[in-house]
C-alpha cells in the first residue's frame, strides 16, 4: 500500500511539472522577441501570426497531452507491479498467451523544442530542388548534333578578350579495386606499373600533374617500395604535382551502401594518408559511381573538403543543367537550415569520363588528342578519325581544333576557368603512354600560351588547382559560395546514360552479398566498441599485458575488407562472378575474425575476477553464435548441448539503448529451463526447427527468451536441463498441407496438427497489433493497431518481372523489364505452418521459389510494434526473371513515397508517369514508406533492395534478379550466380497525429523515432555465445554494463573507433567516438517503446557515460580526425544538432 501512495505522489509532482512547463512554454510563446514584428502593415502580417501562434499552442498542447498520457500510463503500470505480478507467461483457458506486465515501466519524454526541428520552415529555398527539376523536365532526348545528348553550342572569339580563358588539363587513371579482374590481378597486371611510372614521369618535368583516388591501391602500393620511392612521392605531392582527391579507401558506390561503412572506409583512407604521407585531402572526385546521393557531400564537408565533382548523371539533367549554365552549384542537404552544408559541386556535362568525351562537346574531336590512341596502338578512335602526334608542322592547327572544343565546353559554365580531365580506367600503366600524353599536350599547350591573340593559359592541373583558380577569379576563399551560383538540394538518382537505360537493376544485384556486407558492418561496430571498452578497462587494471592486443590487426583487416566492399562494382553487385567470389571470401574471413575479436572482448568483460583471465587462442572461453561453411552458404546457428551442469550463455547487445528482446538459442533437448546469471527463471518459449516445409531437424530445438540486455552491454543467461517437468513453455504447430500429399516429420516435444486442406482466412494478435492472412496462401491480409475499429488493407503478393525481348535486355546494372509485372504463379499451393506462443507467434508460407515467415512478437516493447518479415529467396532455376515483394494497401498515398540515403537520410519521391516503368525505381538501402493524413506504413530492411511505389497505396520491393546475358555496360556477364539468399524486413504501421497538407508537401521527411529504433534492431541483433563446454571449473560471470546513464534516444552511437599506433598493427590510447543525432518526427505517436526514451536538446554528458572508465581527453575534430575544431576543453559536455554527426578524439581508462 505504501508504495501506491509513493507512486501517486510520483505522479501528481510529474503531472504538476508537465502542466507547468506548459504555462512556461506558452509565455515564452508570447513574449518570444525572434517572433517581434514590425507595426505599420497591421492585418495581413498580424493575422498570421496569430495563426502561427494558434497552431504552435495546439502543437504545445497536443505535446503536452501526448506526455501526460505517458505518464498516466506509468503510473497505471507501476501501480500494477506494486501488486506483485507472476513472472513468466500465464496461459488462461482461451488458450490465448497473456505475458505479465513489464517490471519497468518506459514512458516517452521528447521535449517539444525536439519536435520542431522536421517541422523545419527555418532555410531559404534552394534554387534548385531536384523533386521540382524531374517534375519540370520532359525527359524527351532529342537528337543534339555532335553532342548528341546536347544541343549546339555557339560562341563569339570575342567573349574572352577581356578575360581569358584559363584552361586546366588534369590526368587521372580509374581504377576500380575489382571489376573485371581481381582487386589483386589488377594491382599486379596495371596498378603497380600505373603508379611506378608515375613516379618517375612526374619528375621528368615540374609543370606535370596527376590525381590519383582509392588508398586500397595506393596503400598496398606504398607496402611494396623502397624508402626512396617513397620520398619521392612525399615531394610530388609536397610540390603540388600530384594530388590524392577524395581520399577514401575506394571511390563507394553511392546507392547501396551504409553511412557507417562510408564513413569507416573514409576514415581507413584518410588515417592512412596523414599517417604515411602528411596529407589531408581538399577536394572530392567521384566519376564512376552510378547516380549520387545526397549523403556524400555532407561526409565531404563534414571531413573538410571544400569542393568535388561527379559525372554520373541523367542525361537529361546534364543537359538541362548545361543550357542554364547550373553544372556548378553549392549542394546544400535538404534538412539544413541555414548553409553550414553547402558545398561546391563541379558536374561533368557529357556522356563519359573517358577522353573522347572530356575536352568538349564533339566525341570525334576529342577523340583525336587521346595520344594512347595514336595509330599502332591497341586501341583506336570509333569516330573513325585517329589522333596524329603534334609536331611544329600541324601544332597550329591541332591547337585550334582543340581549343574550339575547350571554348563550347566552356559556354557551359558561368567562370572563365575550365576543367578538363585527361584520362580513363587504369590508363597510364606504361611508360610510352606518359610520353604520348605529356609531350604532345605540352606541344599544344606552349603554342596557345605563346598565342596572346588567342586569349587562352592552357595548363596541366590537379583538380584543387582547377577549384582554387575558379575561387580566385571569382574572388572569395575556398568553400565560400561563390556570388551567382546556384543552391541544389536532393540527389541524383535513377540515373541514365542513354534512351531508356535505367541503371536501377544494381540496387539488387547479388542480393546475398548486399545482406553479407550489412551483416559484416553490425560486427565491426560491435567489435570495435566492446574491444575499445575491454582494452580502455584492461588497461585501468594494467591487465593489458594480457590482453591479446594482436586483435587489433584482425580490426584493422576488416575494416579495409568492409570497406573495399563499398567500391562501386562491388555491393553494387555488378563485377564478374569470380571477383564477386573474392570479395566473398574477404567478407567472410573478416566476418570470423570479428566474431573471434568481439568472443574476446567479451570473455575479458564478463569476468567477476580479472586476474583470472587467460587468451588462449586454441581453446576459446566463448563459442560462436553461428558458422557460415563458405563464402557463399546461409549462417548455421549453434546448437548448445545441455547437460547435468548448467550450460552459461553470453549475450551482447550492440545497440546503445537496453531492451527487452526475444534471444533464440538451439538446444538439443526439449528439457531446458532458461535463468537469469541469479538464478530467476526467465519467460521462455520452446518450439521446433525446421528443415523444411514438413520436415524437422531431429533433436534440436529452439528455445527463445524473453531478456533484458543492457545497453552495448554483455548478459549472463544460464540453461537448466529440466528433469523434474517444471519445463518451457512450448508453441503449438498447425500444419496445412493444401491438399499435397506430403509426408511430415514430426517433432517428438512439440504438439503440431496437421491439416491435409487448405487453412480458413486467419489471424495472430498481441497487445498492439492484430494482422490476419489468407488461408490458402498464408499471406498477410490486412493490419490493426489496438484501439482501431477498422484494419488497414496491407496485403502481400509476389510478383515476376521478365526482361525485353528486343535488342536491349536487363543485366547486372540495368532494369528494362517486359512491361508490368505478372503475379507470381508456382506449380504447386503453398504449405502454411502457423506457430503459435507465449512469447511469439509466427506464419510460414512455402512456395516453390521463395519461404516466407511473418513473425508477430508478443513482448513489451520495440519488437512487439512490427512485424518481422522474412524471404528465402531461391531463384536459381528461373531464366532472365526478376522477383518481387509487392504490400497494397488503402492507404492514400497518390503518387508519393519515400526512401532513405545510405540509411542517415530520407528522401521524398514521386512516381512520374512520363518515365518508363524502371525510371521510378530507386534505392533502399534501410527504408521505404508510405503514408496519407491519418498513416505511415514503413518497410525496414536489413540490406540494400530497389524499391518502388507504382500506384497509390504500394511499395513493392525487388528481391533477387536472375540474367542471363550482359547489358553492354562492359561487365560481359549476366547475373547467373545466384545464391539461396534470406531478404530480411520489418513492417510498421504508425498513426500520424498532427499531419498536414503544407508540411507534407515540402521536399523533406523524417522517420519516427520508433522507426529509427526499428531500423537498428533489425540491422544490430543480439549475438548469444555460450561458453566453451570443456571449462571444467567456471569461473564466476557478471552482466557487463558499460554505460552509467541513458542516452537520449536520438543519440546513436555510430562508433567507437581504436586509433593505430605507429606500428600500423597496434593500437594506440586513443579512439574516435562518432555520434550521430537523428532528425525524426514527433507527428508519428510513440508509445509503449518499451525503454525510457528521452531527448534532450542534442545536450550529452560524455564524462560520466562510461561506468568505471574516466573519460582523460575530448578533442572534437571533423568527420574523419584530420582536423581539430576548436581546443580542447575541460568540460566534457558536448552538444549536436539534429542529423549531424560528428566525431571526438577520447581517451579512455
Amino acid at each position: 500500500m505504501k508504495l501506491k501512495k509513493q507512486v501517486t505522489v510520483c505522479g501528481a509532482a510529474i503531472f504538476c511539472v508537465a502542466v507547468f512547463s506548459l504555462y512556461l512554454m506558452l509565455d515564452r510563446v508570447q513574449h518570444d522577441p525572434t517572433r517581434h514584428q514590425s507595426g505599420g502593415n497591421f492585418p495581413r502580417s498580424q493575422i498570421s501570426v496569430l495563426q502561427n501562434r494558434i497552431e504552435q499552442l495546439e502543437q504545445l498542447l497536443e505535446e503536452n497531452h501526448e506526455i501526460i498520457s505517458h505518464i498516466k500510463d506509468s503510473v497505471l503500470e507501476l501501480t500494477a507491479h506494486a501488486e506483485g505480478q507472476p513472472a513468466l507467461p500465464q496461459h488462461p483457458l482461451n488458450g490465448s498467451w497473456v505475458l505479465p506486465p513489464e517490471s519497468r515501466p518506459s514512458f516517452l519524454s521528447v521535449s517539444p523544442q525536439d519536435c520542431q526541428f522536421a517541422l523545419g520552415g527555418k532555410g531559404q529555398n534552394p534554387d534548385l530542388q531536384m523533386l521540382a527539376v524531374y517534375s519540370l523536365l520532359p525527359f524527351d532526348n532529342q537528337d543534339g548534333g555532335v553532342w548528341k545528348q546536347g544541343f549546339d553550342i555557339t560562341y563569339e572569339p570575342s567573349e574572352w578578350d577581356t578575360e581569358p580563358l584559363q584552361v586546366f588539363v588534369v590526368p587521372h587513371s580509374h581504377n576500380d579495386p575489382g571489376w573485371i579482374k581481381t582487386f589483386d590481378k589488377y594491382y599486379y597486371d596495371q596498378t603497380q606499373h600505373i603508379l611506378n611510372s608515375m613516379v618517375l614521369k612526374m619528375q621528368e618535368d615540374p609543370r606535370r600533374r596527376f590525381i590519383w583516388s582509392e588508398i586500397s591501391f595506393f596503400a598496398k602500393w606504398w607496402d611494396n617500395i623502397s624508402a626512396q620511392k617513397r620520398a619521392a612521392v612525399r615531394r610530388l605531392v609536397g610540390n603540388g604535382q600530384l594530388e590524392m582527391v577524395t581520399g577514401g579507401w575506394v571511390m563507394p558506390d553511392e546507392a547501396n551502401s551504409h553511412y557507417f561503412a562510408m564513413i569507416d572506409q573514409l576514415i581507413e583512407g584518410h588515417q592512412w594518408l596523414e599517417k604515411n604521407i602528411g596529407v589531408t585531402p581538399r577536394s572530392g572526385w567521384a566519376v564512376d559511381p552510378f547516380g549520387y546521393s545526397s549523403t556524400m557531400p555532407y561526409l565531404l564537408k563534414r571531413s573538410n573538403l571544400t569542393a568535388m565533382l561527379i559525372q554520373r548523371v541523367h542525361y537529361a539533367i546534364k543537359k538541362h543543367f548545361a543550357a542554364t549554365q547550373n553544372l556548378e552549384f553549392m549542394w546544400r542537404q535538404t534538412w539544413d537550415p541555414d548553409s553550414s552544408t553547402d558545398i561546391f559541386c563541379h558536374m561533368m556535362p557529357f556522356y563519359s569520363y573517358d577522353v573522347p568525351h572530356t575536352c568538349g562537346p564533339d566525341p570525334k574531336i576529342c577523340c583525336q588528342f587521346d595520344f594512347k590512341r595514336l595509330p599502332g596502338g591497341r586501341i583506336n578512335c570509333p569516330w573513325k578519325v585517329p589522333p596524329r602526334a603534334i609536331t611544329e608542322a600541324n601544332v597550329a592547327e591541332r591547337a585550334q581544333l582543340l581549343l574550339d572544343q575547350y571554348r563550347k565546353k566552356s559556354k557551359l559554365y558561368r567562370s572563365k576557368v575550365l576543367l578538363v580531365p585527361l584520362g580513363d580506367d587504369f590508363r597510364y600503366d606504361k611508360p610510352q603512354e606518359w610520353d604520348a600524353q605529356f609531350l604532345n599536350y605540352q606541344r599544344i599547350f606552349d603554342f596557345l600560351n605563346s598565342r596572346p591573340d588567342l586569349h587562352v593559359q592552357a595548363q596541366f592541373g590537379t583538380l584543387s588547382d582547377y577549384f582554387d583558380a575558379l575561387y580566385k577569379k571569382v574572388g572569395i576563399v575556398p568553400g565560400m559560395r561563390p556570388p551567382g551560383f546556384p543552391v541544389l538540394t536532393g540527389d541524383f538518382f535513377s540515373y541514365a546514360d542513354r534512351e531508356d537505360h535505367y541503371w536501377t537493376g544494381y540496387f539488387t544485384s547479388r542480393p546475398f552479398y548486399k545482406s553479407m556486407d550489412r551483416v559484416l558492418e553490425a560486427h565491426l561496430r560491435g567489435a570495435e566498441i566492446l574491444y575499445s571498452l575491454a582494452l580502455a578497462h584492461a588497461r585501468r587494471a594494467s591487465a593489458d599485458g594480457r590482453y591479446p592486443l594482436s586483435d587489433y590487426a584482425l580490426l584493422s583487416n576488416a575494416r579495409r575488407n568492409l570497406g573495399l566492399f563499398q567500391h562501386h562494382d562491388a555491393i553494387a553487385g555488378t563485377a564478374k562472378e569470380a571477383v564477386a567470389v573474392d570479395y566473398g571470401v574477404r567478407l567472410l574471413h573478416s566476418l570470423t575474425n570479428l566474431k573471434r575479436v568481439i568472443i574476446n572482448a567479451a570473455h575479458y568483460l564478463v569476468l567477476g575476477d580479472k586476474d583470472t583471465y587467460r587468451h588462449d587462442p586454441a581453446a576459446p572461453f566463448l563459442g560462436m553464435d553461428e558458422t557460415r561453411s563458405s563464402q557463399d552458404s546461409l549462417p548455421e546457428r549453434t546448437v548448445v548441448k545441455l547437460d547435468t551442469s548448467p550450460r552459461f550463455l553470453v549475450v551482447f547487445n550492440p545497440l546503445e539503448q537496453e531492451h527487452l528482446s526475444v534471444v533464440p538459442v538451439l538446444v538439443d533437448s526439449p528439457h531446458v529451463r532458461v535463468l537469469s546469471e541469479e538464478g530467476q527463471p526467465l519467460p521462455s518459449q520452446l518450439s521446433a526447427v525446421w528443415n523444411s516445409a514438413t520436415d524437422v531437424v531431429p533433436d534440436v530445438y529452439q528455445v527463445s527468451v524473453l531478456a533484458r540486455l543492457p545497453a552495448l552491454g554483455l548478459r549472463v543467461l544460464q540453461l537448466h536441463k529440466s528433469l523434474d517437468g517444471r519445463a518451457t513453455p512450448r508453441s503449438s504447430t498447425r500444419l496445412y498441407l493444401h491438399g499435397r500429399d506430403m509426408p511430415v516429420h514430426k517433432p517428438k516435444a512439440v504438439p503440431l496438427h496437421i491439416f491435409p486442406a487448405a487453412a480458413e482466412d486467419f489471424c495472430l494478435e498481441n497487445q498492439h497489433l492484430q494482422a490476419c492472412f489468407l488461408g490458402r496462401t498464408g499471406l498477410l491480409q490486412s493490419l490493426r493497431q489496438a484501439g482501431e475499429e477498422q484494419g488497414h488493407r496491407v496485403s502481400s503478393e509476389f510478383l515476376i518481372y521478365g526482361t525485353r525481348t528486343s535488342k536491349d535486355k536487363s543485366g547486372a546494372y540495368l532494369f528494362l523489364p517486359d512491361g508490368e509485372a505478372k503475379p507470381y504463379t508456382p506449380k504447386d499451393p503453398p504449405v502454411v505452418r502457423v506457430v503459435e506462443g507465449p512469447l511469439f507467434s509466427e506464419v510460414a508460407s512455402y512456395y516453390q521459389h521463395v519461404q516466407t515467415v511473418v513473425r508477430l512478437y508478443n513482448v513489451p516493447g520495440v519488437e512487439g510494434l512490427s512485424l518481422d518479415v522474412s524471404c528465402l529467396v531461391d531463384i536459381r532455376d528461373h531464366i532472365n526473371k526478376e522477383l518481387a515483394l509487392r504490400f497494397s494497401t488503402d492507404i492514400e498515398s497518390d503518387d508519393t513515397f519515400f526512401t532513405d540515403l545510405n540509411g542517415f537520410q530520407i528522401q521524398p519521391r514521386r512516381y512520374q508517369p512520363k518515365l518508363p516503368l524502371q525510371a521510378n525505381f530507386y534505392p533502399m538501402p534501410a527504408m521505404a514508406y508510405i503514408q496519407d493524413m491519418q498513416s505511415r506504413l514503413t518497410l525496414l530492411t536489413g540490406q540494400a533492395l530497389g524499391v518502388s511505389s507504382l500506384h497509390s497505396g504500394q511499395l513493392e520491393v525487388i528481391l533477387d534478379r536472375r540474367l542471363m546475358q550482359d547489358d553492354n555496360r562492359g561487365l560481359g556477364q549476366g547475373l547467373k550466380d545466384n545464391k539461396r539468399t534470406c531478404n530480411r524486413f520489418r513492417l510498421l504501421l504508425e498513426r500520424r497525429s498532427t499531419a498536414n497538407k503544407v508540411q507534407d508537401e515540402r521536399p523533406i521527411s523524417f522517420p519516427s523515432l520508433l522507426s529509427h529504433i526499428t531500423s537498428v534492431h533489425l540491422n544490430a541483433e543480439a549475438l548469444v555465445m555460450p561458453v566453451a563446454l570443456e571449462k571444467p571449473a567456471l569461473p564466476a560471470l557478471r552482466s557487463f554494463v558499460p554505460l552509467a546513464t541513458t542516452l537520449p534516444c536520438d543519440f546513436h552511437i555510430l562508433n567507437l573507433r581504436m586509433l593505430q599506433a605507429e606500428d600500423d598493427s597496434l593500437p594506440s590510447a586513443e579512439a574516435a567516438l562518432i555520434l550521430h543525432r537523428k532528425g525524426f518526427d514527433c507527428s508519428l505517436e510513440a508509445k509503449n517503446l518499451g525503454f525510457n526514451c528521452t531527448t534532450s536538446q542534442g545536450k550529452l554528458a560524455l564524462g560520466g557515460l562510461f561506468q568505471g572508465l574516466e573519460l582523460g581527453s575530448l578533442q572534437p575534430t571533423s568527420l574523419t580526425l584530420m582536423y581539430p575544431l576548436g581546443t580542447a576543453s575541460n568540460s566534457t559536455n558536448i552538444h549536436l544538432d539534429p542529423m549531424e554527426i560528428a566525431t571526438f578524439r577520447i581517451r579512455l581508462g
